[in-house]
């Protein structure tokens, strides 16, 4: 519980706590964001782990001049595909030996069983759009893994979701989050980063309580 209150005082006051790092590591600052962003989207028990609010946070800062967005851009970009592809092959090596544990603090069946049927629906683009979905986006490539989905086409994807997720938001950090009302609402532009990006989930947990309740 601790870690939790712990995560989510990081989360609504990001941009201190980024800037702040920022300010105290300087250089190895680049470090530790490819670092969570690596491990998001790679290691299958990091899910938490702050993603869409972390790159408009950094692109913020990089329209200050506290990051370098030419060096953040490619330096991320990096770490998304390569934690997408680190997850890839985790689940094709060792995928159903770990699902055989069942429920776990961490991995739990229930959000791999979603995520395969998300995977499922929208076949190979779901890599692409589940970089903007909390929590699948760790899970997809691990399930693609698992379903041992072609490599070369999953590379593909996984190489043009990186893009676009992270110039999206890096992008988007650069040239609103300074813009004085965002800037002066900066913790509520976090909040709703974070309630646009759960959004499709609740929708999908309501509409599945309402299948049940029928």
């Amino acid at each position: 519980m601790e870690i939790i209150t712990y995560l989510f005082n990081v989360v609504m006051n990001l941009d201190s706590h980024l800037l702040a790092l920022t300010q105290q590591y300087g250089m190895w600052i680049y470090a530790i964001l490819f670092t969570i962003i690596f491990s998001e989207t790679g290691l299958v028990i990091f899910p938490f782990l702050p993603g869409d609010s972390l790159l408009f946070v950094a692109g913020a800062l990089c329209g200050i001049g506290a990051l370098d967005i030419y060096l953040l851009l490619p330096l991320l970009m990096l770490a998304a595909f390569m934690g997408d592809n680190t997850n890839y092959w985790t689940g094709r090596l060792v995928g159903k030996r770990l699902v055989k544990f069942g429920n776990s603090r961490f991995l739990k069946t229930e959000h791999l069983d979603k995520t395969h049927a998300f995977y499922k629906k929208h076949g190979g683009k779901t890599i692409i759009f589940a970089r903007f979905l909390p929590i699948v986006r760790t899970f997809a490539p691990f399930v693609a893994g698992i379903a041992r989905m072609h490599y070369r086409l999953f590379v593909l994807f996984s190489a043009a979701g990186s893009v676009v997720w992270i110039a999206f938001f890096v992008i988007g950090g650069f040239f609103l989050g300074n813009i004085p009302l965002i800037k002066n609402n900066l913790t509520l532009m976090i909040l709703v980063i974070v309630f646009v990006s759960l959004l499709p989930a609740m929708l999908e947990f309501i509409r599945h309580r309402r299948g049940q309740n029928s």
